[in-house]
């Protein structure tokens, strides 16, 4: 069973509160039976307060049952709004704000 990026950001918007994610795929895969590896950026205000470790399990969970399936690595980056306004590189920046979870730049 495969399974694209977008797939998978789709599954952790849907199942984590106001998140806003990205998903990559960080390694070129030789063949089309070689398990899926993944790398996601996942932006939501219930990481407020929570252990990086927590954090991580809440994005495993909204993946679901396909971490065992057609997910074999996920490399995941958290961040509250704040966190991501600080120290994100920005590539969510859009996204975030129409989820309306990054203030509007004041011109």
């Amino acid at each position: 069973m495969t399974i694209e990026p977008d797939e998978v950001a789709a599954l952790i918007e849907e199942n984590l509160p106001d998140a806003v994610a990205r998903v990559t795929t960080p390694r070129v895969h030789e063949d089309e039976d070689e398990d899926a590896h993944f790398a996601a950026w996942v932006v939501s205000p219930v990481f407020e307060g929570e252990s990086l470790v927590d954090q991580h399990q809440r994005v495993y969970d909204a993946v679901g049952d396909h971490m065992t399936q057609s997910v074999h690595a996920l490399e995941i980056k958290t961040y509250t709004p704040e966190a991501y306004a600080e120290h994100g590189d920005g590539s969510l920046d859009e996204a975030l704000r129409e989820a309306g979870l990054l203030p509007v730049d004041e011109a």
